[in-house]
């Protein structure tokens, strides 16, 4: 079993695929990994529910396959719909896992990674609470870069020198998604990560 070493790392079980001390809410929506196959991106998202609105526990209902439809007339669009990601980072910083990173969750859908389809086998999803227009916290990026070093720790795959391993949904997905958007400042992260 390998897990994170340092002190200001999250602690990451390679063998359950879970990070100790946060809270984890199993999503049914996940499977496995193709054999052999370790992380080797990470893909970031933006999610509110309801669209422009924080707080609440929506965006767990949706993982979860628990999302009341009639509770907003959004969600009446995306009723059964089966999405996952493997983290959620919300507003004030806090972490909650959905799927084990050594399982394949669902969040990238129909995408591409230099030439390489069906990102959902090799990456590893996380989502930030947040809009396309509507500026992330400082917490937020603190801990994904936490999250982003804890995840290089036990998986080598995710070490890269110039961080482009580190993506965008709008990126692997371009015709179809736009998150996180135009207001996630990519060179905050990047200085975050080389501390």
């Amino acid at each position: 079993m390998k897990t994170t070493s340092s002190s200001n790392l999250y602690n990451i079980n390679t063998q359950t695929g879970l990070v100790s001390s946060v809270e984890f809410i199993a999503s049914p929506n996940f499977d496995a990994r193709p054999k052999c196959v370790n992380p080797t991106l990470i893909v970031v998202h933006g999610i509110s529910l309801p669209p422009n609105q924080f707080g609440g526990s929506a965006i767990a209902d949706l993982f979860t396959n628990q999302l009341d439809a009639a509770s907003d007339p959004y969600f009446e669009k995306i009723k059964g719909l089966k999405v996952s990601a493997h983290a959620l980072i919300k507003r004030d910083g806090t972490l909650v896992q959905f799927v084990p990173f050594n399982q394949r969750a669902w969040h990238a859908g129909q995408s591409k990674f230099k030439g390489q389809a069906n990102c959902n086998d090799f990456s590893v999803g996380i989502e930030l609470e947040g809009t396309d227009f509507s500026c992330y916290t400082a917490m937020q990026y603190a801990v994904l870069a936490r999250l982003i070093k804890s995840l290089r720790e036990v998986y080598p795959g995710l070490q890269t020198a110039n961080n482009d391993n580190i993506v965008g949904h709008s990126d692997i997905a371009p015709d179809r998604k736009t998150d996180p958007g135009a207001y996630f400042v990519w060179p905050a992260l990047h200085r975050l990560l080389e501390d």
